[in-house]
């Protein structure tokens, strides 16, 4: 009886740490954020990629508040100059992107991009 209550912080442990390590993974892979830019393409670099991925962009995007954030993601070709794109965003980086009309884009993203 004795030997069950010794180990019952450790049990507890154990469960708490697992606990941990499944919300921080499911975190990970379902945290999701939107974020709005345009391309400018004096800021693409050619890259030496063993996959398809040969440019990479490094610009400044805005989430539906306005936030700036600079992000940087990769494509396989380059992208039409003043495009404007919407990039899903994870914990790790761009996810996925397309490309959106200036009329889809939020506001406040229009604010800061000087759209009328």
């Amino acid at each position: 009886m004795e030997d069950i209550k010794e180990k019952i912080p450790m049990i507890i442990a154990v469960i708490v740490a697992i606990t941990i390590c499944v919300l921080g993974f499911y975190f990970l892979e379902n945290y999701e954020a939107v974020y709005y830019t345009q391309i400018d393409n004096t800021k693409i670099q050619s890259i030496s990629a063993t996959d398809d991925m040969k440019y990479e962009y490094t610009l400044d995007s805005y989430n539906e508040n306005g936030k700036k954030k600079e992000i940087k993601f990769k494509t396989s070709r380059e992208l039409k100059e003043d495009a404007y794109l919407m990039l899903e965003v994870r914990i790790l980086g761009v996810h996925s992107w397309k490309e959106v009309q200036e009329n889809e884009l939020p506001e406040k993203v229009k604010t800061v991009l000087n759209i009328k």
